[in-house]
């Protein structure tokens, strides 16, 4: 596999070019955060809507969480986009004996408080108005493998127009713990969190 490096130059510079790309493309960031942070490092899971999610979650990390940020790619696309590596990617290749040495990998990642993972779980982009979620093998793994305290930060991005020609990005997180969620469906959880979320946004932007 393909392990993360954050280079002294490209990494910082992909730290600036998510601020730019965000200011530049959108006309307005809304956070909803509800996340009380205690200090131990960070498994994100989030919806998987389009090209933009992995800078979303930069955003939110650079404005809120201040972790160095890891994320799984396929090693194929990590491979021919190969400055993401020095950035915090690292790879997987599914149905393959080194699948599990990326999820091993993961749980290592996630032992160290600075750290920040970012996982898609659907494994594909999908649109934005699915309510039910079918995760990929390998996360219920590394829930097993990780310590308690390990945070788990649920997001859920949601982008509307409304009268303006820029898109409004609006990003919900809700923080548990690891061990809250290790007895439970990871999927139904994270269904549950996506359906309310939605159903509020629409009460408060409709």
């Amino acid at each position: 596999m393909i392990k993360a490096r954050h280079h002294k130059i490209i990494y910082p510079i992909f730290k600036i070019l998510t601020r730019f790309l965000i200011r530049w493309k959108f006309a307005a960031v809304t956070i909803d955060y509800r996340f009380n942070d205690n200090q131990n490092a960070i498994l994100i899971i989030a919806n998987h809507i389009s090209w933009w999610d992995g800078f979303w979650l930069e955003y939110l990390n650079l404005r809120l969480l201040k972790r160095k940020l890891h994320f799984m790619m396929l090693e194929e696309q990590l491979s021919r986009h190969w400055y993401f590596r020095y950035s915090g990617g690292y790879s997987i290749r599914k149905n393959s004996r080194s699948m599990l040495e990326s999820l091993t990998y993961t749980t290592q990642l996630l032992q160290k408080p600075e750290n920040m993972v970012i996982m898609f779980p659907q494994g594909k982009i999908s649109s934005m108005h699915t309510t039910e979620f079918k995760f990929q093998k390998g996360i219920e793994r590394i829930v097993q493998h990780v310590r308690n305290e390990t945070q788990v930060l649920f997001v859920a991005n949601v982008v509307e127009y409304f009268s303006r020609p820029k898109p409004s990005l609006f990003i919900y997180a809700e923080g548990f713990t690891m061990g809250k969620l290790k007895n439970e469906n990871l999927e139904q959880a994270y269904t549950q969190f996506y359906n309310q979320v939605l159903t509020n946004h629409k009460t408060t932007t409709c």
